[in-house]
Protein backbone atom coordinates (compact mmCIF):
# COMPACT_ATOMS: atom_id res chain seq x y z
CA UNK A 1 0.00 0.00 0.00
CA UNK A 2 1.61 3.33 -1.09
CA UNK A 3 2.16 5.60 2.02
CA UNK A 4 -0.38 8.71 2.40
CA UNK A 5 1.22 12.04 1.69
CA UNK A 6 1.69 13.45 5.44
CA UNK A 7 -0.47 17.02 5.95
CA UNK A 8 0.17 19.45 9.26
CA UNK A 9 -2.55 21.82 9.65
CA UNK A 10 -1.88 24.32 12.24
CA UNK A 11 -3.74 26.00 14.39
CA UNK A 12 -6.44 22.79 14.64
CA UNK A 13 -8.08 23.56 17.27
CA UNK A 14 -9.13 26.85 15.73
CA UNK A 15 -12.32 27.64 13.79
CA UNK A 16 -11.01 27.16 10.54
CA UNK A 17 -8.36 24.54 11.80
CA UNK A 18 -11.52 22.12 12.67
CA UNK A 19 -13.04 22.69 9.70
CA UNK A 20 -9.63 21.97 7.85
CA UNK A 21 -9.40 18.88 9.79
CA UNK A 22 -12.79 17.01 8.90
CA UNK A 23 -12.00 18.24 5.45
CA UNK A 24 -8.58 16.93 5.16
CA UNK A 25 -8.84 13.67 7.81
CA UNK A 26 -11.95 12.58 4.50
CA UNK A 27 -8.81 12.84 1.52
CA UNK A 28 -5.97 10.80 0.86
CA UNK A 29 -3.67 12.75 3.24
CA UNK A 30 -2.52 11.51 6.83
CA UNK A 31 -3.56 14.47 8.67
CA UNK A 32 -1.47 15.53 11.67
CA UNK A 33 -3.28 18.38 13.56
CA UNK A 34 -0.77 20.93 15.46
CA UNK A 35 -2.03 22.72 18.69
CA UNK A 36 -0.45 24.86 21.16
CA UNK A 37 -1.88 22.26 23.90
CA UNK A 38 -3.88 19.57 24.73
CA UNK A 39 -7.77 20.91 23.50
CA UNK A 40 -7.91 18.26 20.05
CA UNK A 41 -9.49 14.93 19.72
CA UNK A 42 -10.13 13.58 16.34
CA UNK A 43 -10.79 9.82 15.63
CA UNK A 44 -9.03 9.58 12.34
CA UNK A 45 -6.18 12.39 13.07
CA UNK A 46 -3.22 12.38 15.15
CA UNK A 47 -1.87 15.47 17.40
CA UNK A 48 0.80 16.67 18.71
CA UNK A 49 2.00 19.66 20.25
CA UNK A 50 3.93 22.54 19.63
CA UNK A 51 4.99 26.03 20.56
CA UNK A 52 5.20 28.06 17.25
CA UNK A 53 6.82 30.94 18.61
CA UNK A 54 9.69 28.91 19.53
CA UNK A 55 12.55 27.93 16.97
CA UNK A 56 13.62 24.49 18.53
CA UNK A 57 9.91 23.38 19.00
CA UNK A 58 9.37 23.73 15.56
CA UNK A 59 12.84 22.43 14.47
CA UNK A 60 11.73 18.99 15.90
CA UNK A 61 8.22 19.36 14.79
CA UNK A 62 9.10 19.22 11.21
CA UNK A 63 12.32 16.57 12.03
CA UNK A 64 9.57 14.39 13.52
CA UNK A 65 6.35 14.99 11.09
CA UNK A 66 8.73 15.45 7.74
CA UNK A 67 5.52 16.73 6.04
CA UNK A 68 4.85 16.81 2.47
CA UNK A 69 2.07 19.65 2.90
CA UNK A 70 1.96 22.36 5.32
CA UNK A 71 -1.22 24.22 5.53
CA UNK A 72 -0.45 26.98 8.25
CA UNK A 73 -3.19 28.45 9.70
CA UNK A 74 -2.16 29.37 13.50
CA UNK A 75 -1.77 32.66 14.93
CA UNK A 76 -3.26 35.30 16.50
CA UNK A 77 -6.07 36.49 14.78
CA UNK A 78 -7.42 39.45 16.34
CA UNK A 79 -6.79 43.74 15.94
CA UNK A 80 -8.00 44.13 19.85
CA UNK A 81 -5.21 41.73 21.51
CA UNK A 82 -2.26 43.25 18.89
CA UNK A 83 -2.64 46.38 20.15
CA UNK A 84 -2.49 44.47 23.79
CA UNK A 85 0.61 43.03 23.16
CA UNK A 86 2.28 44.01 19.89
CA UNK A 87 5.02 42.11 20.25
CA UNK A 88 3.26 38.70 21.18
CA UNK A 89 1.45 38.96 17.30
CA UNK A 90 4.78 39.59 15.61
CA UNK A 91 5.79 36.44 17.24
CA UNK A 92 3.01 34.30 16.62
CA UNK A 93 2.34 35.49 13.01
CA UNK A 94 5.95 36.45 11.30
CA UNK A 95 8.57 35.01 13.83
CA UNK A 96 6.81 31.13 13.86
CA UNK A 97 6.11 31.24 9.79
CA UNK A 98 9.63 31.55 10.04
CA UNK A 99 10.60 29.21 11.82
CA UNK A 100 8.13 27.06 10.25
CA UNK A 101 9.49 27.75 6.63
CA UNK A 102 13.16 27.60 7.86
CA UNK A 103 12.66 23.96 9.48
CA UNK A 104 11.13 23.04 6.48
CA UNK A 105 13.73 24.22 4.12
CA UNK A 106 16.70 22.33 6.09
CA UNK A 107 14.38 19.16 6.73
CA UNK A 108 11.74 18.91 3.72
CA UNK A 109 12.62 21.93 1.13
CA UNK A 110 10.12 19.72 -1.03
CA UNK A 111 7.16 20.44 1.41
CA UNK A 112 4.29 22.13 -0.07
CA UNK A 113 2.99 25.13 2.15
CA UNK A 114 0.50 27.19 1.85
CA UNK A 115 0.56 30.18 4.53
CA UNK A 116 -2.79 31.59 5.64
CA UNK A 117 -2.41 35.50 5.57
CA UNK A 118 -5.33 37.85 6.11
CA UNK A 119 -7.42 40.31 4.50
CA UNK A 120 -6.25 43.12 7.08
CA UNK A 121 -2.77 42.63 6.26
CA UNK A 122 -1.68 46.19 4.03
CA UNK A 123 0.61 47.08 0.93
CA UNK A 124 4.36 47.20 2.54
CA UNK A 125 5.57 49.74 0.00
CA UNK A 126 3.16 52.30 2.05
CA UNK A 127 3.66 52.71 5.73
CA UNK A 128 0.94 54.99 5.83
CA UNK A 129 -1.52 52.31 5.31
CA UNK A 130 -0.50 50.38 8.35
CA UNK A 131 -3.03 51.36 10.97
CA UNK A 132 -3.03 48.08 14.08
CA UNK A 133 -0.49 45.91 14.58
CA UNK A 134 -2.40 42.57 13.50
CA UNK A 135 -1.63 44.28 10.19
CA UNK A 136 2.07 44.52 9.57
CA UNK A 137 2.36 40.62 11.77
CA UNK A 138 0.48 39.56 8.58
CA UNK A 139 2.33 41.55 6.18
CA UNK A 140 5.61 40.62 7.77
CA UNK A 141 4.15 36.95 7.72
CA UNK A 142 3.19 37.25 3.62
CA UNK A 143 6.69 38.82 3.05
CA UNK A 144 8.94 36.17 4.84
CA UNK A 145 6.71 33.47 3.07
CA UNK A 146 7.50 35.15 -0.04
CA UNK A 147 10.69 35.71 0.48
CA UNK A 148 11.80 32.57 1.21
CA UNK A 149 9.88 31.00 -1.26
CA UNK A 150 11.89 32.97 -3.71
CA UNK A 151 15.02 33.26 -2.31
CA UNK A 152 15.61 29.59 -1.37
CA UNK A 153 13.03 27.76 -4.22
CA UNK A 154 10.67 26.59 -2.02
CA UNK A 155 7.16 25.76 -2.83
CA UNK A 156 5.24 28.30 -1.03
CA UNK A 157 1.74 29.82 -1.85
CA UNK A 158 0.06 32.88 0.25
CA UNK A 159 -3.78 32.76 1.18
CA UNK A 160 -5.50 35.76 1.88
CA UNK A 161 -8.99 35.23 2.76
CA UNK A 162 -11.65 37.52 3.45
CA UNK A 163 -13.71 37.94 6.46
CA UNK A 164 -14.67 33.74 6.86
CA UNK A 165 -18.26 33.10 8.70
CA UNK A 166 -19.63 29.29 9.32
CA UNK A 167 -20.88 26.83 12.12
CA UNK A 168 -18.44 26.60 14.99
CA UNK A 169 -17.00 29.27 17.87
CA UNK A 170 -15.84 31.67 16.14
CA UNK A 171 -15.38 35.86 17.00
CA UNK A 172 -16.40 37.35 14.12
CA UNK A 173 -20.18 39.22 13.65
CA UNK A 174 -22.02 36.63 11.92
CA UNK A 175 -21.32 34.18 15.04
CA UNK A 176 -21.63 37.19 17.53
CA UNK A 177 -25.19 37.87 16.08
CA UNK A 178 -26.22 34.36 15.88
CA UNK A 179 -25.37 33.60 19.66
CA UNK A 180 -27.31 36.20 20.79
CA UNK A 181 -30.22 35.58 18.74
CA UNK A 182 -30.14 31.70 20.01
CA UNK A 183 -30.23 32.87 23.61
CA UNK A 184 -33.23 35.50 22.77
CA UNK A 185 -35.04 32.22 21.14
CA UNK A 186 -34.74 30.61 24.66
CA UNK A 187 -35.81 33.81 26.60
CA UNK A 188 -32.23 34.55 27.52
CA UNK A 189 -31.33 37.15 26.09
CA UNK A 190 -32.87 41.20 26.00
CA UNK A 191 -34.58 41.12 22.64
CA UNK A 192 -31.53 43.42 20.68
CA UNK A 193 -28.57 43.76 18.25
CA UNK A 194 -26.22 46.17 18.86
CA UNK A 195 -24.29 47.65 15.64
CA UNK A 196 -21.98 49.73 14.89
CA UNK A 197 -22.85 50.77 11.64
CA UNK A 198 -25.49 49.60 9.46
CA UNK A 199 -23.76 50.46 6.21
CA UNK A 200 -20.41 48.66 7.06
CA UNK A 201 -19.39 46.41 4.49
CA UNK A 202 -17.52 42.81 4.04
CA UNK A 203 -17.10 39.97 2.01
CA UNK A 204 -18.25 36.73 3.90
CA UNK A 205 -17.51 33.41 3.03
CA UNK A 206 -18.33 30.34 4.21
CA UNK A 207 -15.22 28.54 6.08
CA UNK A 208 -16.04 25.29 4.45
CA UNK A 209 -15.05 26.93 1.00
CA UNK A 210 -12.22 28.62 2.02
CA UNK A 211 -11.24 25.29 3.21
CA UNK A 212 -11.85 23.59 -0.08
CA UNK A 213 -10.23 26.72 -1.31
CA UNK A 214 -6.84 25.90 0.31
CA UNK A 215 -6.91 22.09 -1.16
CA UNK A 216 -7.04 23.88 -4.82
CA UNK A 217 -3.94 25.61 -3.63
CA UNK A 218 -2.13 22.84 -2.00
CA UNK A 219 -2.58 20.82 -5.13
CA UNK A 220 -2.84 23.47 -8.09
CA UNK A 221 -1.35 27.27 -6.47
CA UNK A 222 1.64 28.78 -8.05
CA UNK A 223 4.80 29.22 -6.05
CA UNK A 224 5.36 32.51 -4.94
CA UNK A 225 2.13 33.49 -6.02
CA UNK A 226 -1.04 35.14 -3.33
CA UNK A 227 -4.32 34.46 -3.89
CA UNK A 228 -7.79 36.30 -2.37
CA UNK A 229 -9.95 33.67 -0.80
CA UNK A 230 -12.99 35.79 -1.12
CA UNK A 231 -16.72 35.39 -2.58
CA UNK A 232 -16.50 38.56 -4.24
CA UNK A 233 -19.62 39.86 -3.16
CA UNK A 234 -20.40 42.49 -0.76
CA UNK A 235 -22.40 42.70 2.01
CA UNK A 236 -23.75 45.56 4.49
CA UNK A 237 -24.62 44.35 7.98
CA UNK A 238 -28.04 45.50 7.40
CA UNK A 239 -28.21 42.42 4.55
CA UNK A 240 -26.98 40.30 7.27
CA UNK A 241 -29.51 40.88 9.56
CA UNK A 242 -32.14 40.71 7.13
CA UNK A 243 -31.25 37.27 6.64
CA UNK A 244 -31.26 36.93 10.52
CA UNK A 245 -34.99 37.83 10.92
CA UNK A 246 -35.63 35.54 8.05
CA UNK A 247 -34.35 32.53 10.09
CA UNK A 248 -35.93 33.35 13.27
CA UNK A 249 -39.14 33.66 14.72
CA UNK A 250 -38.21 36.23 17.41
CA UNK A 251 -39.18 39.70 16.93
CA UNK A 252 -35.99 41.92 17.94
CA UNK A 253 -34.57 45.82 17.52
CA UNK A 254 -31.41 46.96 15.88
CA UNK A 255 -29.99 49.37 18.13
CA UNK A 256 -27.08 50.95 16.24
CA UNK A 257 -24.14 53.53 17.31
CA UNK A 258 -24.40 56.36 15.17
CA UNK A 259 -20.74 57.71 16.23
CA UNK A 260 -19.23 54.63 14.83
CA UNK A 261 -17.48 55.64 11.44
CA UNK A 262 -17.92 54.22 7.96
CA UNK A 263 -15.59 50.62 7.58
CA UNK A 264 -12.88 51.51 4.99
CA UNK A 265 -14.22 47.95 2.56
CA UNK A 266 -11.67 47.15 -0.16
CA UNK A 267 -13.36 44.13 -1.62
CA UNK A 268 -10.91 41.16 -2.69
CA UNK A 269 -10.68 39.92 -6.44
CA UNK A 270 -10.69 35.64 -6.28
CA UNK A 271 -10.09 35.55 -9.90
CA UNK A 272 -6.49 34.23 -9.62
CA UNK A 273 -8.65 30.92 -7.50
CA UNK A 274 -11.27 30.41 -9.44
CA UNK A 275 -8.85 30.49 -12.44
CA UNK A 276 -7.32 26.69 -11.10
CA UNK A 277 -11.32 25.73 -10.65
CA UNK A 278 -12.22 26.59 -7.38
CA UNK A 279 -15.94 28.33 -6.84
CA UNK A 280 -17.72 28.59 -3.76
CA UNK A 281 -20.65 26.67 -3.59
CA UNK A 282 -22.27 27.44 -0.10
CA UNK A 283 -25.05 30.62 -0.24
CA UNK A 284 -25.00 33.40 2.33
CA UNK A 285 -28.11 32.25 3.83
CA UNK A 286 -27.35 29.09 4.25
CA UNK A 287 -24.61 29.72 5.95
CA UNK A 288 -26.52 31.94 8.54
CA UNK A 289 -29.09 29.43 9.24
CA UNK A 290 -26.32 26.76 10.16
CA UNK A 291 -24.51 29.05 12.39
CA UNK A 292 -28.02 30.15 14.09
CA UNK A 293 -28.27 26.15 14.61
CA UNK A 294 -24.78 25.77 15.81
CA UNK A 295 -25.92 28.17 18.50
CA UNK A 296 -29.21 26.74 19.18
Amino acid sequence: MDKKPILLITGASGFTGYHACNFFSKLEFDVIAITNANSFSHKKIKCRTCDLSNNESVKKLISITKPDYLLHLAGQNTVGSSWDNPIQSLEVNAMATAYLLDALRKEMPSCKAVIVGSALQFDPTSPATFNHPYGLSKTIQTLISQFWSNLYNMNIVVAKPSNLIGPGFSKGVCSIFAKKIAAMEKAEEEKYLKVSNLNNRFDFLDVRDAVRAYEFLLRKGETGCLYNVSSGKSYSLEDIINIFKKITTVQFQVKVDNKSPLNNFTALNPTALTELGWQPTITIESTIRDIVDFYR
